[in-house]
């Protein structure tokens, strides 16, 4: 700061003077009084430690009041756009964006005026947070709802100076629009959403810091483990695939489907997506499957091609992996049987929709209904067991433990991490440690036994679990 400079030859001879880095900056006033003011203002802001801007020489809170204030939505839309150009899958914009409309719809003013939940939640997912290049525009009430949410929206500095603002967006992304609470995996994927939204901000300059950070809040518990009292055993397993065959033509078509999800643990979008390029069918024994990619249905909203499932990768893998996995010679005659009476789709694929074209996930969820009618009790058919065809898939992995293949064996084929299988399937697991300590303890007696015959001078077994683990005794033969 330099002391005031008087020029008495302008109309405003009382020139305050400062420099910010190297770039001087100067503001003139009719009178020594107002000029003093504005300098006190100056030398007071610098006294709080506030930032200066060097082009136009203005402290932060000055700064701030001169610029638009950026709102929560106008973020928001920013946010989604940049993650609909980056990270293009399909499924992921879909769920960004509903994530986001449930929390923007919370993040206004006053809801004076408001429209329906339900009309603000698809305005806001379907067209704010929609940046498809077929995207059409909104129906008028669709539009009244983007036009008051636009006018009601939060500015970015309240996030970060009113914890409540946080919070009343934490308890709208944790309710769903029928007021309850929405399931525990639905929260948590949208408190991730939000926490990367605020990141942004924070890239962006928008905020200081990420406000979620402070707040004493977290999203409640999942209960990853998989409840076996809704998991068809072998023999239910078998008996549903055998009734879907039942269903006329088109469950005599989708058999070899189901069958993927029990005997070769395929994901249902695996199952659409496979070829018969993909498949080794012998006329005897096992066969091998080849698993490259997914075919899930999102909606031609949120593909860039306008079809309305999209093709992606194996989940959690690179777009080119490849999954192999052995199937046996019952999903074998399924699969050959398939091939010699419907021959295959376009483009190779094994199974595909009623009036041609991709398999999707709102056709075969009939056809499993009934199965259910057919093989189930009342009681059953009317609780959760073996409510959806995934559970063919949980039934073949867990089938797989049982039966005492290796864990690391059963994680490869399934297409999951060994943590993973062991945090899902902990249950099964549990049984087969029951069944490992109990082979170890047979061990351990039967050498006990070996080592008390040495002692008493009686015949040692060359059979004895120590020879058998390697530890070789001196026999005279080779090694």
């Amino acid at each position: 700061m330099y002391a005031i400079r008087v020029r008495p030859q302008y109309p405003k001879p009382y020139q305050v003077r400062w420099k910010v880095g190297t770039k001087p900056h100067a503001q003139s006033f009719p009178t020594k009084t107002l000029a003093d003011g504005r300098r006190a203002q100056l030398m007071s802001a610098a006294h709080r430690g506030e930032q200066f801007d060097v082009d136009t020489g203005l402290p932060k809170s000055e700064l701030a009041a001169l610029k638009p204030q950026l709102t929560w939505l106008e973020h928001a839309q920013d946010y989604a756009k940049m993650k609909w150009i980056e990270a293009a899958s399909a499924k992921g914009r879909a769920t960004r964006a509903d994530a986001l409309a449930a929390i923007t719809a919370a993040l206004v003013r006053d809801t004076k005026g408001a429209p329906a939940p339900a009309v603000l939640r698809r305005a806001l997912s379907g067209y704010a947070f929609n940046f498809s290049e077929r995207r059409t525009p909104p129906p008028e009430h669709l539009a009244a709802a983007l036009a008051w949410v636009t006018s009601k929206a939060l500015p970015m500095t309240e996030l970060e100076e009113d914890s409540e603002t946080i919070r009343a967006a934490l308890r709208a992304l944790s309710t769903r629009l029928n007021g309850k609470r929405a399931a525990a995996t639905t929260i948590t994927n949208r408190r991730t959403v939000f926490n990367n939204a605020l990141r942004y901000a924070v890239e962006r300059k928008r905020l200081t810091a990420n406000p979620l950070t402070s707040i004493d809040w977290s999203p409640p518990p999942t209960d990853d483990e998989i409840n076996w009292r809704y998991v068809p055993n072998p023999q239910q397993a078998m008996a549903l695939i055998d009734a879907v065959g039942m269903q006329g033509p088109r469950g005599e078509h989708l058999q070899a489907f189901f069958g993927c999800c029990y005997y070769a643990a395929t994901r249902p979008a695996e199952a659409m997506n496979l070829r018969a390029a993909d498949c080794t069918l012998p006329e005897s024994g096992w066969g091998v499957v080849l698993l490259s990619g997914s075919s899930s249905r999102v909606g031609s909203a949120w593909t860039d091609d306008g079809k309305s499932y999209e093709e992606r990768g194996l989940k959690r893998r690179a777009r080119s992996s490849v999954r192999d996995v052995p199937i046996p010679p019952e999903l074998v005659k399924l699969l050959r049987s398939h091939i010699d009476r419907y021959a295959v789709a376009s483009g190779g694929r094994l199974f595909q929709a009623a009036g041609g074209g991709v398999l999707l996930s709102k056709e075969y969820p009939e056809v499993w209904k009934e199965a259910r009618k057919l093989v189930l009790t009342e009681e059953q058919v009317s609780s959760p067991f073996a409510e959806v065809p995934y559970c063919l898939r949980k039934a073949g992995i867990s089938f797989w433990l049982a039966s005492g293949v290796d864990p690391v064996e059963v994680a490869r084929r399934a297409g999951h991490s060994v943590a993973v299988l062991y945090k899902f399937y902990a249950k099964v697991l549990d049984g087969r440690r029951d069944q490992a300590n109990a082979l170890i303890e047979r061990a351990m007696r039967a050498a006990a036994q070996e080592n008390e015959r040495a002692r008493s001078g009686g015949p040692v077994s060359v059979h004895s679990p120590s020879t058998q683990a390697g530890h070789h005794r001196d026999t005279g033969a080779p090694g």
